[in-house]
């Protein structure tokens, strides 16, 4: 039964994994540096996304959604650094915020369940 299940989520999972990288392969990306950023940025997430499932949702869960969630404050960097709108900033810095200590949590709920 857990090798079904993860053999369900890998296949979830690869599907829009395999599908943004290719759109992104494909993408005309402009040659402003927060172009560069942004890219950049979201190769590394998808990258250190697709990691091998384990059977232990909630291992994969976390190890999943760090990179996810390291995109997300990668992101907000960007625009904090080359955005100009003080609205988007303002929400930037909150998603740093939020994110930051989400990634905090699943860094120490891995820490407690390493083996």
């Amino acid at each position: 039964m857990k090798l079904r299940v993860a053999i369900c989520i890998a296949s979830l999972l690869a599907i829009p994994t395999f599908a943004l990288a290719d759109d992104m392969a494909g993408m005309n990306m402009g040659d402003s540096p927060s172009d560069k950023a942004f890219m950049d940025s979201m190769q590394t997430m998808m990258k250190d996304m697709h990691t091998k499932p384990t059977g232990d949702a909630d291992k994969d869960f976390v190890n999943m959604m760090l990179p996810h969630h390291q995109g997300a404050v990668d992101m907000a960097q960007v625009e904090l650094k080359y955005g100009k709108d003080p609205i988007l900033h303002e929400l930037a810095t909150s998603i740093i915020a939020a994110q930051e200590k989400e990634i905090a949590i699943m860094k120490a709920w891995q820490a407690k369940h390493e083996k």
